[in-house]
């Protein structure tokens, strides 16, 4: 469980786990990693205390991004989970290794590793939906199974297995196959009491799969969970986004000089990033935007974004080499898991209100809100911060 090196939370290793080293140490995938996870550690916060502190109406524009759509839409809240999942892609692809030609007895630990963290993740997205004070009930019909850590792993190993298992061109074909097929399914599939075609709560066929399928309870005892079954197919295709965009980093460019090729690099990313959140918006026009069924459109829109965010600190951090900014991303990337399970698991608020209770309270009723937000993050990156000087990155 602690290693110096982790493929979904640390530098200095592929997402392979004993396979060769990655090619190559990208800085900007960490700080990009490390900024995703802040606004989840009490970042969403600092807007709303924004507009207490100055009285700009203007940040309430900005608060209003830190929340979920509440149905159809977008808004930059929504990105954060599909950029996690984007982001383990890239670290697949930064060193991709076919294993279908190997001995099956070297496949062996490779695919036992991959089980492993898939059943992990699950058990510990389960962990984390029950939550501070409160415990997974005994009886099994009143657990709720699917999770974000659950989306992540059945992602990052379906993922895992086409990468080990395909070719770049199967993959590529497999990523479109999924984005029209789910698609599709949402607009033409019949199913029991139910018409097609509808992208709503009750009367979506995810909702009735989930109904169906779906063990224990739902997330708020919903019909349809953000987290269900059939919307975690699609899901997958966010990382082989990130897979196909990783092994772009890594390929050198034979007719360009090493920083030409760079700037090369993030000019196209930019590019296609830009191309990805139109088409996704054009095809809204059908199938609109949602994350809680996590449509196609809903799919491209986040895959372009979340190309355009790694563009942009890819530029930054390890082209430009403003890299001192970073390390403050850095910190919360190398151990993202972790810190995300123990934002259940752990009444931060205490610790905060323990160590800085005193100075916001003596502070201008104005301030008290905004350094309340950051007495929260403070205290979660300084216990990240202990255990990045160490070297210790908790492995999944």
């Amino acid at each position: 469980m602690v290693s110096q090196a982790d493929s979904l939370n640390a530098p200095g290793k592929d997402d392979h786990s004993g396979l060769k080293p990655a090619k190559k140490r990208l800085m900007s995938l960490d700080a990009l990693r490390g900024f995703d996870m802040f606004w989840i550690l009490g970042g969403e916060g600092l807007f709303a205390a924004l507009l207490v502190l100055t009285g700009w109406s203007g940040w309430q524009w900005f608060d209003g991004q830190m929340h979920h759509s509440q149905w159809h839409g977008f808004t930059f809240y929504d990105v954060i989970f599909p950029l996690f999942i984007f982001l383990s892609g890239v670290a697949l692809g930064l060193s991709p290794k076919r294993l279908d030609k190997l001995p099956f007895a070297q496949r062996i630990p490779l695919y036992r590793h991959a089980f492993k963290r898939l059943g992990l993740l699950i058990l510990l997205g389960v962990l984390y939906n029950h939550g501070w004070g409160a415990g997974a009930p005994l009886d099994p019909e009143q657990v709720r199974y699917a999770s974000v850590l659950a989306r992540i792993g059945f992602a990052w190993f379906i993922g895992a297995m086409l990468v080990w298992h395909t070719s770049l061109r199967v993959q590529i074909f497999s990523a479109v196959a999924i984005l029209i097929g789910y698609g599709l399914v949402q607009l033409f599939m019949p199913f029991p009491n139910g018409q097609t075609g509808q992208f709503t709560q009750t009367g979506s066929i995810n909702a009735y799969i989930d109904t169906l399928l779906l063990p224990g309870i739902s997330y708020q005892n919903r019909p349809l969970d953000p987290e269900g079954i059939l919307s975690t197919i699609p899901a997958v295709v966010n990382g082989l986004i990130g897979v196909f965009v990783g092994q772009f980093l890594v390929k050198e460019q034979q007719t360009l000089s090493q920083l030409t090729g760079e700037w090369f690099k993030v000019i196209c990313l930019f590019l296609i990033g830009v191309i990805f959140v139109g088409l996704g918006w054009l095809v809204d026009i059908v199938i609109p935007v949602n994350k809680d069924l996590w449509t196609s459109s809903f799919v491209l829109v986040t895959s372009g974004w979340s190309i355009v965010l790694l563009a942009l600190f890819y530029a930054l951090v390890d082209v430009l080499k403003w890299q001192k900014w970073a390390f403050v991303f850095v910190v919360i990337g190398t151990n993202a898991i972790i810190i995300y399970l123990a934002s259940s698991l752990m009444n931060w608020q205490y610790f905060a209100q323990s160590l800085f209770g005193g100075v916001v309270n003596a502070a201008p009723e104005s301030w008290q809100s905004i350094l309340a937000v950051i007495s929260l993050i403070a205290v979660q990156w300084l216990a990240l911060l202990w255990l990045h000087q160490r070297k210790i990155f908790i492995r999944i």
